[in-house]
Formats: structure tokens, C-alpha cells, sequence
């Protein structure tokens, strides 16, 4: 019978999940079991991701990024992964939805960030075992003066990942094993290899959450609804993150506030060509016309660029009448 051998956070760093699984000598009989966090920060969440779909006698359990993408949470990492995946990123995330909160077996248990000690894991909380911010602050209340693997005394040991333990994983009285050595950060991959209970780890070949910040920064902003924001958001935003962006990121971000600008100078034009046409078709053709609600209201002397204003309140509608009424817009920045 094979060794279960249990990965730390992995978080796209593919590279080193082949050092370790080559360091420990992974058999074929071997069962394979990840603590979770597989996407998020790396370069290859799609890699890693494959290799456990498709190796027999693996086991990923859920993980709090996985979550993330599960329940449509984005921050800038989840962002970045669905742009890394590309056309694989939807059915990823059908396939992570199947994920379990825990592995259990005769020598161990595997979770990816907690659990209430003297509760067996069936028992506990999906957000405490994956380690979600409520989930968090409940630990916090049960747990206020330490962690709740301090009080952790049951019989089985139990893995977990979630919290960077530094690069040596955090091993306590032979029952708790952390194994979030921070390979994805530039430190070190971690596995544990049960029965036995012996730890190995590989040293990360760079610090790969910098590394992939920077490099999807500009794809990440154009991939962002942009037409599809108020205009008081588009500003928000733009500021924001024009005040932690590279020179290229913030060069496209000075074009798109540029190309906004454009679109509302284009007010005045759009109340004439709607005026224009109001007065050149007949009833039967404006109530035809795309823009027809427009247009009635320019034949009864009520649009002006204030009412304008209330329909055209984000670049997206402005280019919808633009087209409506025929007038030429200016181009998105690609």
C-alpha cells in the first residue's frame, strides 16, 4: 500500500510542485493529497490544476482562493488567474465547486486552514475549515488569547496549509503539522509524508507573487468593464489604480480617462443630431428610430444636456446613442 503524501499551498507554482513531488520519489500507488489553494499568485495555476485533475489517486481539498473563484469573490489574484486560464477558467471553477472541506483517513486529517479542536471535521464549518473571513473571526472569539491548533489535543494529527508558517513548516508534538512554507512568495514548497510523518520541502525558484503582480498588471486593467462604469466610478478608479501602477499600466489609464473625457464633450453633439432628426422624421419613422424615446423628447422641447445627462450615464450608453443617432465616437484604448 502507497504513502499519503499531503502538498502545502501551491498557489500556481507548478515548477516546484515537480521538485517536491520528485524529491519525495512519488509513486504511482501513492495517494496525493493537496491542502488546497492550488490557483492564485503563481504563474501556472492552469498547470497545477491539470496535473491533479488528471493524476488518479489525488485528492485536492478546498482552499480559501478556491472558494474566492467559487463564489465569484475577486480581489487582483483572482483577477489575474481568470486571465491566466483564459477558456479553461469557467469549467475550472464547475470542477473546483466538487471540492471537499476535508480528508480524513485512519492516520490523518487533512484541512485547509482550521478546525474547533474535539469536533470531528464532518462537524465544523465549511468557512472555518477553508479559512474565510468569518470564518476567521470565529476562531479569533473561540480562540482569543492563541490558535486554535495550540488547543489542539485529538488523537489523529491533523495538516493544514492557509497561514504562512515562514520557510520551515510548523510542526508541533507530532499532531500538528502546518505546511504554508510560502513557496509562491519565494520561499519553500512543503509536503508531509504519511505514514512516517517526515517532511520535505524544495526551495522556490523566485518570488513569484512579484513577478506576476507586475507582469499582469496592464492585461488585468484592460479586462475591466470600464464602458460599463458610472463616470464617477471610471474616475475612482482610475485614480486608484493609477497610484500603484508601472508607467505602461498608467499611460493606458491616462487614455481611458482621455477617451471619457471625449465621450461626455460629445453632450452637445448628440442633443443636436437628436434634435436634428426629430425634426426631419415623420411620427411613424422616429417611433422606429433606434433612439426614439430621444427623439420625442427633443420634438417636445424637453432634451437638453441635463436630461442627456441622466441617460448617458456611462460610456457604454453614451456609445449606444452615439450609434443610435449616427454620430462618430471616439474609440475605447485596446
Amino acid at each position: 500500500m502507497g504513502r499519503t503524501v499531503i502538498v502545502g499551498d501551491i498557489h500556481g507554482c507548478f515548477d516546484e510542485l515537480i521538485d517536491l513531488l520528485e524529491k519525495v520519489e512519488l509513486q504511482p500507488d501513492d495517494l496525493l493529497v493537496s491542502v488546497g489553494d492550488l490557483v492564485d499568485r503563481g504563474p501556472a495555476p492552469g498547470k497545477v490544476v491539470e496535473f491533479f485533475r488528471e493524476r488518479p489517486n489525488s485528492v485536492v481539498v478546498m482552499g480559501n482562493h478556491e472558494r474566492k473563484h467559487v463564489r465569484g469573490i475577486f480581489s487582483y489574484a483572482q483577477e489575474i488567474t481568470r486571465l491566466q486560464m483564459g477558456d479553461e477558467y469557467a469549467e475550472t471553477v464547475e470542477w473546483m465547486r466538487t471540492l471537499p472541506y476535508f480528508f480524513e483517513s485512519e492516520d490523518v486529517r487533512v484541512v485547509h486552514a482550521a478546525l474547533v479542536p474535539g469536533v470531528p471535521p464532518a462537524g465544523q464549518r465549511e468557512e472555518i475549515l477553508c479559512g474565510t473571513t468569518s470564518g476567521e473571526r470565529e476562531l479569533a472569539a473561540l480562540f482569543p488569547d492563541g490558535h486554535w491548533h495550540d488547543r489542539y489535543t485529538d488523537d489523529k494529527p491533523v495538516v493544514f496549509g492557509h497561514h504562512v508558517t515562514g520557510r520551515e513548516p510548523l510542526i508541533r508534538d507530532g499532531k500538528v503539522f502546518g505546511l504554508d512554507t510560502g513557496a509562491c512568495h519565494g520561499w519553500n514548497l512543503t509536503a508531509l509524508c504519511v505514514p512516517g510523518f517526515t517532511v520535505h520541502s524544495v526551495a522556490a525558484r523566485a518570488d513569484h507573487w512579484s513577478a506576476v503582480k507586475r507582469e499582469w498588471q496592464l492585461p488585468v486593467l484592460k479586462a475591466k468593464a470600464w464602458s460599463d462604469f458610472t463616470w464617477s466610478e471610471l474616475s475612482e478608479k482610475a485614480a486608484r489604480f493609477s497610484g500603484k501602477s508601472d508607467a505602461a499600466s498608467q499611460e493606458w489609464l491616462r487614455a481611458v480617462e482621455e477617451w471619457a473625457a471625449r465621450l461626455r464633450a460629445l453632450a452637445p453633439v448628440l442633443v443636436d443630431a437628436a434634435l436634428r432628426a426629430s425634426a426631419e422624421l415623420t411620427p411613424d419613422e422616429m417611433r422606429r428610430h433606434p433612439a426614439a424615446p430621444m427623439l420625442f423628447q427633443a420634438r417636445g422641447g424637453r432634451l437638453d444636456q441635463t436630461a442627456l445627462a441622466r441617460r448617458c450615464t456611462t460610456p457604454g450608453r453614451t456609445l449606444e446613442v452615439a450609434a443610435a443617432l449616427g454620430v462618430t465616437a471616439p474609440v475605447s484604448p485596446g
